[in-house]
């Protein structure tokens, strides 16, 4: 069964509990989403309405990918504000329902966000991985290169230190068309 897509969803007041519920689910079943360990809709609400609020206020994009009407999957395309790069894109909470994961979901949902990106003229996607979680050789598999680490950069816990694994792939576009 294939994702069905909506780029840049309104938010409405469904939609955003539904990002937060799913971004909960994620992040307790031990997905990299930005937690570590045990957390609740409580942790995850202000982070997810933070990045709800980008998207509003027009510098974030949201991806959003169904199966019927339920948010299964979704990640974010994400402005660096900054305008010596506004010719790419970070994508970030790149999320599959627990109970949907191993459908090829994933990859359907980073391919739509290539496409999404290349439609907007940038020139390549950087994304980062935590290191010990194994989802970079997926993020390979698509075309994505390691182009560096910062050692030790992220603390999970008390002598849990992990790599962030730098992650870009090159779009091969060189005309940008929207902010």
């Amino acid at each position: 069964m294939r994702l069905r897509f909506v780029v840049a969803p309104p938010l409405t007041d469904e939609l955003c509990e539904s990002v937060i519920e799913l971004w909960t689910e994620v992040a307790a079943a031990g997905g990299a989403v930005g937690f570590a360990g045990p957390v609740t809709r409580t942790d995850v609400e202000p982070v997810a309405r933070g990045a709800l609020s980008a998207v509003a206020d027009g510098h974030d994009l949201l991806l959003a990918g169904y199966v019927g009407d339920k948010l299964t999957a979704m990640l974010f395309l994400v402005s660096h504000r900054f305008a010596l790069q506004r010719h790419w894109r970070t994508v970030k909470r790149v999320m599959v329902h627990p109970g949907a994961q191993r459908n090829g979901y994933g990859a359907q949902l980073m391919r739509e966000g290539e496409r999404i990106a290349r439609a907007h003229g940038y020139d390549a996607l950087h994304l980062t991985v935590r290191e010990g979680t194994g989802v970079e050789e997926f993020y390979a598999v698509l075309g994505y290169q390691e182009v560096g680490r910062f050692p030790r950069a992220l603390r999970l816990g008390p002598g849990d230190d992990r790599d962030e694994i730098q992650m870009w792939l090159p779009l091969g576009t060189s005309t940008r068309t929207a902010e």
